[in-house]
């Protein structure tokens, strides 16, 4: 891991009326960690999350991520820094069922400008990696929902991203389809891929994360260092 700092936010404040979801929150995420949210429904985790994703804009406070400042950025310059330098994992997959697992997965490079074969190569390697090539031509609806956060999770490493955002990522998931989502979390990590995931599931944040934020009330209320187990 280095020093390099990754996300950063700088007293970010986020009203919705007369609601603060986020209330001066600071926080730094270092390249090569894996940051683990936690917190009870409404107390500000999903709202910190889509703001480091930029689908979100602080009231006030400042949020950088990868060296550029979200906050600054037209809504068209924040569509093409996520295509480049996010990966997204969603609960629901969010795969596009009218397209093969395979095309879902290569579309995100062909966003970025990509060439459709060039995309195609890159899609092939990651499906070999995790362990799907042979799912490639199948759609979301003959998937397991494994086998589709598998794809997910592809899809979301298309481009190389400089940081990995997981919302609930094995929320969906039986109990055997989610260890292998951990596993595949710690896997990617292990190699200097930087993660940061909001869960509700304590053994989820235990298993892949090496830093444990704790939210209430829109505001930081604990941090702590783990111990994988």
């Amino acid at each position: 891991m280095t020093t390099e700092t990754v996300v950063r936010l700088d007293g970010v404040r986020k009203e919705y009326g007369e609601t603060a979801a986020l209330d001066g929150v600071s926080l730094r995420i270092r390249r090569g960690e894996a940051v683990a949210v936690m917190g009870p429904s409404g107390c500000g985790k999903s709202t910190l999350l889509n703001m480091v994703a930029g689908l979100d804009r602080p009231t006030s406070g400042e949020v950088t991520v990868h060296g550029e400042r979200l906050d600054l950025m037209s809504e068209t310059r924040l569509a093409l820094f996520r295509r480049h330098h996010l990966g997204m994992i969603f609960q629901f997959f969010n795969l596009l069922d009218d397209l093969s697992a395979l095309d879902n997965v290569a579309l995100a490079a062909q966003l970025t400008g990509s060439p459709a074969g060039t995309a195609r190569r890159r899609a092939l390697e990651l499906f070999d990696e995790l362990g799907i090539a042979d799912r490639r031509d199948l759609y979301p609806a003959a998937l397991s929902g494994g086998e589709r956060q598998r794809v997910a999770v592809a899809r979301a490493l298309m481009n190389r991203p400089a940081l990995l955002l997981a919302d609930e990522p094995t929320g969906a998931l039986d109990s055997r389809a989610g260890e292998q989502v951990m596993d595949l979390l710690i896997d990617l990590n292990q190699i200097g891929q930087t993660l940061l995931i909001v869960t509700h599931d304590e053994r989820l944040a235990h298993r892949c994360a090496s830093r444990l934020v704790e939210f209430a009330d829109g505001r930081i209320a604990a941090e702590s260092t783990l111990d994988r187990v």
